[in-house]
C-alpha cells in the first residue's frame, strides 16, 4: 500500500494538480481484500442526463409551521448503467431531496431511521436550539424517530442536512444521507433572479465503485474516489435553453475540493455562498469550493447559439484529469420562455462588523505520516464528547484564527450554530469576492491560516466545530463548543 504521506509527496495528494495515471491499490477493511475497483474509464461521459432534486412537500401546514416526515432507509438504485448500487437515503432519494423554507417561518421534521445503524440528522448552517442542531452524540437508534424544530430565524442561506452520528457520519454521507434545505426571505425574494425550474440544486460528490457497482468505503481514501457524480449520477449533461439559469452548487463531498470552470474560461456571474446572497454579482471564470461549502452561480446561455455544448470542468486533485477533471456538460437548446431580466447590480447590504474583544486560536492537524488507525486533531487533541474545548458567551463578538498546521494534507473549518466572515487570509485581507460574504465552512491547504469573526448570538447550549473534511471529523478533528 502507498501510504498518504508517499502519495502527496508524488504530488497526487488533495492539494495537488489534476493530472497522471490513476492510482489504483488493492483496499483492505479490518484486514479483508475488497473486490476489485471498477475503473471509471468504463462509464461513458455525458451520456445520461443529470436529475433535478425533487421539491419535498409539507405532509401538513398549520399557520406558519410546516411539518415533514423523513425516513431514512436502504434503497438500490442504478447509478451505472447495468448495475445496482446499495444506499443510504433520506425518503429512498438520491440525491437527497429539497426542502424549501422562509425566514421567520417554523419548519419542523419527524425524522424516521431504518437503517441498521444509528444517526443524527444536522442542518448545515442553521441557528437552531441544541436539541435540533444533530450533534455528533445526539442520536436516533435503529428503528427510532426523532422531530427536529426549525425557526428558522436567520437570513436566506442555501443550507443542507446531512448525518452528523460520530464515527458514522462520513459513511452514511458517503453512500448518500445529505439534502438540500434552501432558505429564503423579502431580501432574495424582491429580486429578479432566476426562480421555477430556472433554479437548480447540483450536489457535487466523489465516488469509488468496485466491479459490481457497489460503493467502496475506506477511511479518508482520498487517492481512488475518482468518480465524480453530479445530482447522483456520473459525469450527466443537462439541456438548458438560451436564458439565465441559477445553479446553487452544493460540494456534498467527503474529501473532494473543486475548482470549476465553464468552457474554455467562460465567463458567468457568482452572486452568493454558504449564507446567501453577496452584496453585488461577481463576474468570474471560476469558483472554489472546499466540502460542505456552497456556491450560488448564474450562466446566461443567451449568448449561445442553440446546439452549443458546455462542459464544466475541475482542476482540482487528486486523480486523473479524464476522471476528476470532468464534471457535467451543459446542451444549449433553442429559448422557449422568457426568463429573468438584467441581474441586479446590488444584492444585499452586509452589516459592519462590530469590535470584537475576545481571540482565540485553532490549530488543525492530522497525522499524516502513514501511520494505521490516523487520527486528526483541534488543538492537539482528538474529539472528547464529555469535554468542553471552548466557552464563548452569547451575542460576544469573536474573532478566531484557525491554522492547518499539516504540511501535506489540506483541511477546512466549519462551526455550527453560527455564520461568520472571513477577514484574512495568510495575513491578508480577504478580497471583496464570495469569502467575504457570510460563511459557515472555509477552506484551509496545508500551511494556510484564516482569520474569522464571529457571534454566536440566538441559543445557549453545546455544539461543535469541526473538519468538514467529513472523513477527517470522523477521525477526531472535532471540539465542543457551549455557548452560556
Amino acid at each position: 500500500m502507498i501510504s498518504r504521506r508517499t502519495a502527496l509527496r508524488a504530488g497526487i495528494g488533495a492539494a495537488g494538480a489534476v493530472g497522471g495515471a490513476a492510482l489504483i491499490a488493492p483496499a483492505f477493511s479490518g484486514g479483508v481484500a475488497l473486490a476489485a475497483d471498477l475503473d471509471p474509464s468504463a462509464i461513458a461521459k455525458y451520456a445520461v442526463p443529470m436529475p433535478v432534486p425533487r421539491v419535498l412537500q409539507p405532509t401538513s401546514v398549520s399557520g406558519t409551521t410546516s411539518t415533514y416526515t423523513v425516513t431514512m432507509k436502504e434503497i438500490t438504485k442504478e447509478i451505472l448503467p447495468g448495475r445496482r448500487t446499495r444506499l443510504r437515503t433520506y425518503n429512498g432519494e438520491f440525491p437527497g431531496p429539497v426542502i424549501k423554507a422562509r425566514s421567520g417561518q417554523r419548519v419542523v421534521i419527524k425524522q424516521i431511521n431504518n437503517l441498521a445503524q444509528p444517526t443524527s440528522v444536522h442542518l448545515h448552517g442553521a441557528h437552531v436550539p441544541q436539541d435540533s442542531d444533530g450533534g455528533p452524540m445526539d442520536l436516533i437508534p435503529p428503528g427510532g424517530s426523532k422531530t427536529y424544530t426549525y425557526p428558522n430565524q436567520q437570513p436566506h442561506a442555501n443550507l443542507w442536512f446531512h448525518d452528523h452520528a460520530h464515527h458514522e457520519e462520513a459513511e452514511h454521507v458517503y453512500r448518500g444521507l445529505s439534502g438540500f434545505y434552501l432558505l429564503t426571505d423579502d431580501i432574495e425574494s424582491r429580486l429578479d433572479l432566476p426562480e421555477g425550474l430556472d433554479d437548480i440544486p447540483i450536489a457535487l460528490r466523489e465516488a469509488r465503485f468496485d466491479e459490481s457497482g457497489e460503493l467502496v468505503y475506506v477511511m479518508d481514501d482520498f487517492m481512488n474516489r475518482n468518480t465524480i457524480l453530479t445530482n447522483g449520477v456520473p459525469w450527466p449533461y443537462f439541456s438548458v435553453e438560451a436564458r439565465k439559469y441559477r445553479f446553487r452548487v452544493f460540494n456534498q463531498s467527503n474529501l473532494r475540493f473543486f475548482d470549476l470552470r465553464l468552457g474554455a474560461g467562460e465567463t458567468f456571474w457568482q452572486i452568493g455562498g454558504d449564507g446567501g446572497l453577496l452584496e453585488k454579482p461577481l463576474q468570474t471564470t471560476a469558483v472554489k469550493l472546499s466540502p460542505g461549502e456552497r456556491v450560488d452561480i448564474v450562466v446566461d446561455f443567451a449568448k449561445y447559439v442553440p446546439g452549443t455544448r458546455l462542459e464544466l470542468t475541475n482542476t482540482e486533485g487528486p486523480g486523473p484529469a479524464e476522471h476528476v477533471g470532468k464534471v457535467m456538460q451543459f446542451r444549449v437548446m433553442k429559448n422557449l420562455t422568457v426568463g429573468a431580466g438584467p441581474l441586479p447590480s446590488v444584492l444585499r447590504t452586509m452589516p459592519a462588523l462590530p469590535p470584537a474583544t475576545v481571540q482565540r486560536t485553532f490549530d488543525l492537524s492530522m497525522d499524516e505520516d502513514g501511520r494505521p488507525n490516523a487520527q486528526g486533531y483541534i488543538n492537539g487533541k482528538v474529539y472528547d464528547m464529555h469535554r468542553i474545548d471552548t466557552e464563548v458567551k452569547l451575542g460576544v463578538p469573536e474573532i478566531w484564527t484557525v491554522t492547518n498546521s499539516n504540511k501535506l494534507a489540506p483541511h477546512n473549518f466549519h462551526v455550527h450554530l453560527a455564520m461568520f466572515r472571513v477577514l484574512e487570509r495568510n495575513g491578508r485581507p480577504v478580497a471583496n469576492d464570495g469569502e467575504s460574504a457570510w460563511k459557515d465552512t472555509v477552506s484551509l491547504k496545508a500551511g494556510e491560516s484564516v482569520k474569522l469573526q464571529v457571534t454566536f448570538e440566538s441559543y445557549r447550549g453545546d455544539y461543535v466545530y469541526h473538519c468538514h473534511l467529513i472523513d477527517h471529523a470522523a477521525m477526531g478533528m472535532m471540539g465542543n463548543l457551549r455557548v452560556v
